[in-house]
């Protein structure tokens, strides 16, 4: 089939989000100007650079009780911070508790029972026992066609990797199995890698 999105589809669901998978899922923790801890899980999310290190989360939509957006971006732009926590396979039931649409005022972290511990370098929490996190200053927020799409850059500024994640001196994510995500209300887990060298290796 063919279709042009602003005809529609035709499909009894969207398939726009189960094109594009596996997606990483960054699980992102910031603190608004109050103090108060947020965390909300993003599929539009990825690594955009080396050197130095940058990641990108990108949010959709509006929420009630945020002018304009969701919580993190309010609160990210207030801050200029934000860290990214790793999902392992364990964290999915947290994860998708962390991602209901709570009142702004409420600390995702207790409700989804996780235990937030103090970054490092910037003035937010993460998740304790998450297989890696990733603190970031903010760099751009740039706007995108459409209701509330926004996408986050940010910088990485300390890096944490829990120490049985690393093996023979890498980081091993059979250890804790990534979640992705994929389309509709669907997950998948990496269990098993393969390597491939590169023709110029």
């Amino acid at each position: 089939m063919f279709y042009r999105p602003e005809d529609g589809h035709g499909l009894p669901h969207n398939p726009f989000n189960a094109i594009i998978t596996p997606r990483p899922i960054g699980w992102i923790s910031s603190r608004d100007a109050n103090g108060i801890n947020n965390l909300a899980p993003y599929s539009f999310f990825n690594g955009v650079a080396y050197t130095p290190p940058q990641v990108m989360f990108a949010t959709t939509g509006t929420k009630h009780d945020q002018d304009g957006g969701k919580d993190s971006i309010a609160n990210i732009e207030a801050t200029g911070v934000f860290c990214v926590n790793i999902v392992a396979f364990a964290h999915r039931d947290a994860m998708n508790a962390s991602s209901a649409g709570l009142p702004k005022e409420t600390d995702e972290f207790a409700h989804a029972g996780l235990t937030a511990v103090e970054c490092e370098t910037i003035a937010c929490s993460r998740v304790a026992d998450a297989p890696a996190a990733l603190e970031c200053k903010l760099t751009e927020i740039t706007t995108l066609p459409g209701e509330a799409n926004r996408v986050v850059f940010g910088e990485v500024t300390g890096v944490h990797l829990r120490d049985d994640c690393l093996k023979d001196g890498k980081f091993d994510v059979t250890t804790f199995q990534p979640l992705a995500r994929l389309g509709y209300r669907d997950y998948a887990v990496v269990t098993e890698l393969f390597s491939l060298n590169r023709p110029d290796d």
